[in-house]
């Protein structure tokens, strides 16, 4: 069987209720929401942007979080072992921590409203978010998960979580905590990055299922520099540079990718662009902030007003019933 026939036939072997109802795939709606609010908060600080409409995103994201999350978990309640079957599927398996990692971003929201509470909640949540990658990633050192069913999307539970858990960490005071799950990011992104690049050079070319994951590429440099940047309390150093200069390469790897995208099927895996889409907006916000330069308002909003462009379209195409 070659790579790319296997990684198909891994997305073939779908968990139940993963294309029938809410799957894990569909909490990429949310995910891109809350990642867009942030962008809208980011941009409510650093070019006076209203408030209205990141209040509107969060409570937006929020919802559907709580509405999908009662759809997954209550579709599977019957079902014995259905969270570690959805865990353990070599493709759709690293979704499993959008669960904890939306959580997050909305605490950093939601948590200035709860006081002291917020701290813990985030802890908790923090601490959900890596027993999620802890079994993940046991599974993928000890379990059947072949060379050729890997993808970007396995960024998402021990690179993307971290570096939001870091973020989160932040919002409440928890620095020390904060660096931490920064640290546990970079290790991540150097560890599962080198084997993914590999997998991507190397093995078959992705099934047009799985080939918006390639845009979660951008999600290391973007949220990893957002969280550095919140770590440096706003201010543009050596690293934060370092990070701009991987965001700005990956960003123009994903404009020659465009022709390969335009050949994908509209599905609701289409939201898998819009979070690394909404986090590069963050960042570029975040930065033009830090490091002001000629231009770089109007840069900042151009950035924010793709990534709100984006979450329409893409919103349009994919939730919009057809007749």
């Amino acid at each position: 069987m070659t790579q790319t026939s296997a990684t198909a036939d891994a997305g073939r072997r779908t968990p139940a209720g993963a294309t029938n109802g809410i799957g894990l795939v569909h909490f990429g709606v949310p995910l891109g929401v809350a990642g867009l609010a942030g962008a809208w908060t980011a941009a409510q600080g650093a070019l006076n942007a209203s408030a209205w409409v990141p209040d509107g995103l969060w409570t937006i994201a929020g919802l559907l979080w709580l509405i999908f999350g009662a759809l997954y978990i209550g579709r599977r309640l019957r079902t014995p072992g259905w969270f570690r079957a959805d865990l353990h599927h070599p493709v759709l398996g690293p979704f499993a921590a959008y669960l904890p990692l939306i959580a997050v971003l909305l605490m950093t929201h939601f948590g200035q409203y709860l006081g002291r509470a917020a701290e813990p909640i985030v802890w908790v949540l923090v601490a959900c978010s890596i027993v999620v990658a802890a079994q993940l990633f046991a599974h993928w050192l000890i379990g059947d998960v072949k060379i050729d069913y890997l993808h970007p999307g396995y960024f998402l539970p021990v690179v993307a979580a971290a570096f939001v858990s870091s973020i989160g960490l932040s919002s409440v005071g928890a620095h020390d905590g904060a660096i931490a799950a920064f640290g546990v990011g970079l290790f991540f992104w150097l560890v599962i990055g080198t084997i993914v690049t590999g997998r991507l050079i190397t093995g078959g070319a992705l099934p047009d299922q799985v080939k918006p994951t390639l845009a979660v590429l951008l999600v290391p440099p973007a949220v990893g520099g957002d969280a550095w940047i919140i770590l440096s309390a706003g201010q543009a150093n050596a690293v934060g540079y370092g990070f701009l200069g991987l965001l700005i390469t990956l960003l123009l790897v994903q404009l020659v990718l465009i022709q390969a995208y335009r050949k994908v099927p509209v599905s609701i895996s289409f939201w898998t662009f819009i979070f690394p889409i909404a986090a590069s907006a963050n960042f570029v916000i975040r930065w033009t902030a830090a490091a002001p330069f000629p231009g770089a308002t109007a840069i900042a909003w151009a950035a924010l007003g793709l990534a709100t462009l984006a979450v329409a379209t893409v919103a349009a195409v994919t939730l919009v019933p057809r007749r």
